[in-house]
């Protein structure tokens, strides 16, 4: 079964559908079809801090949402940990003319381990690390 790492940008247009991406995410998950998703818990806590300050309800729904996502026998979650957080700053620290954000180094250094290509994600840093960002095709 396919594998694609699944970020931040993604989850946030899966749960608001005020957000620009909200169709193509829906789309773009119908055409994979039952691929595996990978993400990790610095992402979760990215789309909690994203979606924060949307109202109580979407507040609500999205802690339900990554509830349920850790349950989901076809979502692999990385769990922060301390050898991820300093792989992730020698990630960070070794690509000093980037502009990558520290999650986008912890997420490459997760997909780089488990050798996923592709990404649900339309951060063009995707792009600039080598990935493919399906929300962008």
């Amino acid at each position: 079964m396919k594998t694609v790492f699944a970020d931040a940008g993604y989850w946030i247009a899966l749960q608001n559908p005020r957000d620009e991406l909200h169709d193509r995410a829906k789309q773009v998950s119908r055409d994979l079809g039952a691929a595996r998703l990978l993400t990790s818990e610095l992402v979760f806590a990215e789309v909690l801090n994203g979606l924060s300050g949307h109202g109580a309800e979407l507040r609500y729904s999205t802690a339900d949402f990554v509830r349920r996502l850790r349950e989901n026998k076809n979502v692999s979650i990385e769990p922060m940990s301390t050898r991820l957080f300093l792989d992730a700053l020698d990630f960070y620290a070794l690509h000093r003319d980037k502009e990558w954000g520290f999650v986008d180094c912890a997420s490459f250094v997760v997909m780089n381990r488990s050798g996923v290509r592709e990404a649900l994600a339309y951060d063009s840093h995707f792009e600039q690390a080598g990935f493919i960002a399906l929300l962008r095709s």
